[in-house]
């Protein structure tokens, strides 16, 4: 199995090669053209071969890359491709929310699978994304990565900032055993949220409390959140999140409220990051055995 890391991905998609017993990796050459246009080759021919490619989409220009090096891998003969797409951008446009508009996550999920045998994502943001994809999706969770982080810290509270988030944050909850709770939401506007404790809150005085979410972008719900526990005196707070978009001063923002912010490594970003290799090798050598 050769495993192609895009520009968007190349550290994780080294890392996936490791954990697939030093599989082959190779990095694409790439370079833009005067009219702008992007230009990709791979090296080397692939017949026969399994590839693996891994692209996030947090920008117009991954996707594209993401296509043109899918269109590649094919054309230098692999026998079966599979499409690792960490951050899988557009997510959030997961309906049409007014007249005129696109299903942006449907659209792109057709596109990126027109040329892949299977799709493999980390924590797609809404179950309704699931249903976009017409080839095999399988998706990665990104809590384990984190509780690897959060196993070598102390541990008293888990929260989810909204309601949305009960599921991620009682899987966060078997894996430490520890307790957890969702704050009760309600969104002002794109940016700014109001947030509050539900009745029979656990104690959270004295408390090591980490912040459990899916995506944190302009980092408006993670600071409130963060704001709210401070003032119910918890003795640190840690957000923690499986993609890190950061937007703008997100990251600063957030770091002067908190003690500690971990994410994973579906994004460049700098939080202390954990790899989600391990959790994506591990689909693919399931994949590996249907052949």
């Amino acid at each position: 199995m050769h495993v192609i890391g895009g520009s968007a991905s190349t550290s994780l998609a080294e890392r996936i090669s490791r954990e697939l017993e030093d599989s082959p990796f190779s990095i694409p050459y790439r370079k833009r053209f005067p009219d702008g246009e992007l230009y990709v080759r791979i090296g080397g021919k692939l017949e026969a071969e399994e590839a693996v490619l891994v692209q996030s989409t947090r920008s117009d220009e991954d996707l594209i890359e993401l296509l043109l090096l899918e269109d590649a891998i094919r054309e230098a003969g692999a026998r079966r491709l599979f499409v690792v797409v960490p951050y899988f951008g557009y997510a959030r446009q997961d309906r049409s929310f007014f007249p005129g508009e696109p299903v942006s996550a449907r659209a792109l999920a057709r596109h990126i699978g027109l040329e892949a045998d299977s799709v493999i994502t980390v924590d797609l943001h809404s179950p309704f994304n699931r249903d976009a994809f017409e080839k095999p999706l399988y998706e990665a969770s990104g809590v384990p990565a984190i509780a690897r982080l959060l196993r070598e810290r102390p541990v008293d509270l888990l929260v989810s900032p909204d309601k949305g988030g009960i599921d991620r944050v009682k899987n966060m909850s078997k894996i430490l055993g520890k307790p957890w709770m969702a704050l009760d939401k309600r969104r002002l506007d794109s940016e700014h949220v109001e947030l509050a404790a539900p009745p029979n809150t656990p104690e959270v005085k004295g408390k090591h409390v980490v912040l459990v979410d899916d995506l944190i972008s302009t980092g408006g719900t993670i600071v409130e959140s963060a704001k709210l526990l401070r003032a119910m005196h918890a003795e640190s707070v840690v957000a923690s999140c499986t993609h890190g978009l950061f937007l703008k001063d997100a990251f600063e923002r957030i770091k002067s409220v908190v003690d500690d912010v971990l994410c994973t490594d579906t994004l460049e970003n700098p939080a202390r990051r954990a790899s989600v290799a391990p959790d994506i090798a591990a689909i693919l050598r399931t994949e590996l055995a249907r052949r």
